[in-house]
């Protein structure tokens, strides 16, 4: 209800134009995100690569390193939003919003590869151990890279929560891990003051396993983007307000995409089978207006008018021989 209320106060409209300037909206704010967490995890990056090389802490390396790859992932990200902003076209007819899930792709490789180098590097130094220097340099770099990481974390993730964007906030996801990682340095840190030459690899090794656990969940998010995966929560939503809209005798079948950040819908609905041309498309509009303000991040959906039987003749029997046609 008070949804509704506020949808009949608030000046609207639902031309494609005005869907199209959403989208755009959307893809602005995911830049600006992605923009001001370069520049903070960048400082932070610099920061600790100075300290890192002075000191020979491995664990500080590690995280360094995750740091400046979670900092770089903000360009192939970047690029996908400004792919996001063109129309679409006869050759890309939905549009290139799937630019930002192959952005995903790239995002959780660059951590995968970044994992690896620190790995490599804290097994390096178990097997030639040396002692680190400048302990209380290697402490606070570790303080500046948690604090850096969990404000950017912070940021991504409600940006990508709001615009509809896995990859943003599996970017975000990644970010929080190198935050809580630079913490785990204090405990190498604290290690190597109490001369355990082999408690800073070790630290090394155990940011690696953090990000390898939290790469796979981001890893599973936009593979499931990839493959057209949807909140079944989304779908009930969706039927639930087809339902309710007057002159809709049943639901048929209900499908969701996401392209990029933005939700695609295509549904088949029932009505009267004695309705003219003209109010069965009314009551087809009636039903995606229901839709876009029932599931969020919905910018379109497709509704396909269906007729109750007219003598017991099935209305799709002429697609029958193709199968799942429909």
């Amino acid at each position: 209800m008070r949804h509704r209320i506020a949808h009949l106060l608030t000046p609207h409209s639902h031309t494609p134009g005005d869907k199209v300037d959403a989208e755009l909206a959307a893809s602005r704010e995911g830049m600006r995100a992605l923009w001001v967490s370069l520049g903070v995890l960048g400082l932070t990056t610099v920061l600790q690569a100075a300290v890192a090389a002075a000191s020979g802490s491995v664990a500080l390396l590690g995280d360094t390193v995750h740091n400046a790859a979670d900092a770089l992932t903000a360009l192939p990200l970047g690029v996908a939003f400004l792919l996001g902003r063109r129309a679409a076209n006869r050759r890309w007819t939905y549009g290139y919003g799937r630019a930002e899930d192959l952005a995903g792709v790239v995002v959780v490789l660059t951590v995968a590869v970044s994992s690896a180098v620190a790995a490599y590097t804290a097994v390096d130094r178990l097997l030639h151990p040396r002692d680190v220097e400048q302990l209380w340099a290697v402490a606070l770099a570790a303080l500046a890279g948690f604090a850096g990481n969990e404000w950017v974390a912070v940021h991504r993730i409600r940006t990508g929560r709001r615009i509809g964007s896995a990859a943003l906030v599996a970017d975000g996801l990644h970010a929080r891990t190198d935050g809580f990682t630079s913490l785990a340095v204090l405990l190498g840190a604290g290690g190597s003051a109490l001369g355990l030459r082999w408690a800073d690899p070790v630290v090394g090794l155990a940011v690696t396993a953090v990000i390898l656990v939290v790469l796979r969940g981001a890893a599973r998010d936009v593979g499931r983007r990839l493959l057209d995966c949807v909140d079944p929560a989304l779908v009930d939503a969706a039927e639930r307000a087809l339902r309710a809209v007057p002159g809709v005798r049943d639901v048929g079948r209900i499908r969701m995409r996401w392209l990029g950040h933005a939700l695609r819908a295509e549904a088949d609905i029932v009505v009267d089978g004695r309705l003219s041309v003209v109010d069965a498309h009314a009551l087809s509009v009636a039903a995606e207006h229901a839709l876009i303000h029932a599931v969020p991040h919905l910018t379109a959906a497709t509704v396909h008018t269906d007729h109750l039987p007219v003598n017991g003749a099935d209305p799709h029997a002429e697609l029958a021989h193709h199968g799942s046609a429909r």
